[in-house]
């Protein structure tokens, strides 16, 4: 999966899924973030929980999380995939939420406890996958990438298949032609950071988010 490929097809609406060879997929209906739905409690859930939250530091890690966190769906995060999205992440267009707990006591380093990734193409941003180790951890990757992405300007926000976790966040289903539509629209728009890493220090989101929810910066 070269990067010039994913790009091609993630413009038309379209995403790879394991097998032999690799499945594309675009689905219909399809599930988007339309009005976003996080527990109002989730402050107090993230300061009684000790993380921190950084962006693009872990990618691989993330990748490799979620894909231990969903075994049991099948393994569809294969080292194929796993080599794909990095290169795509080292050409500036997938990124990562990584979501950080002190071990117990603050003794040594902080632990990657949830996390999820994405691929970013203009206005468009494609939730992949997310993973959590520690409860509510996926909400506060999620909190911080719903900041990142409205102040750099992303207008869609796919998450490509409905759950159970999703539709608790706010994901609806829309008709595929509606998709493609908002799709066609999205990736007309400019955004910050465009074809780059997001940057740690200073990025606006996570200074907000971090800001919102008392959540320490972690410099890696």
């Amino acid at each position: 999966m070269s990067v010039e490929r994913l790009l091609h097809a993630y413009r038309k609406g379209i995403f790879p899924w394991s097998g032999e060879p690799v499945r594309w997929y675009s689905p219909d209906p399809r599930a988007i973030f339309w009005r976003i739905h996080l527990p109002r409690k989730l402050g107090k859930m993230v300061r009684r929980g000790k993380f921190s939250v950084s962006f693009d530091q872990a990618f691989e890690d993330v990748m490799i999380g979620c894909r231990e966190a969903h075994r049991d769906d099948g393994v569809w995060i294969t080292d194929e995939f796993i080599a794909g999205y990095r290169r795509l992440h080292e050409a500036g267009h997938a990124h990562s939420v990584e979501v950080w707990q002190q071990p117990e006591h603050g003794v040594g380093e902080p632990e990657l406890v949830g996390g999820l990734y994405g691929v970013q193409l203009r206005g468009l941003f494609a939730g992949e996958s997310m993973f959590f180790r520690a409860t509510n951890a996926s909400k506060v990757a999620f909190a911080a990438l719903i900041w990142q992405l409205g102040l750099v300007g992303t207008v869609l926000l796919d998450c490509q298949v409905p759950t159970e976790h999703t539709a608790r966040l706010g994901a609806v289903l829309v008709h595929r032609r509606d998709y493609l539509q908002l799709l066609d629209r999205a990736i007309q728009v400019p955004t910050l950071y465009d074809g780059e890493r997001w940057p740690l220090a200073g990025a606006p989101g996570l200074a907000q988010v971090a800001e919102k929810y008392s959540l320490p910066i972690l410099e890696r």
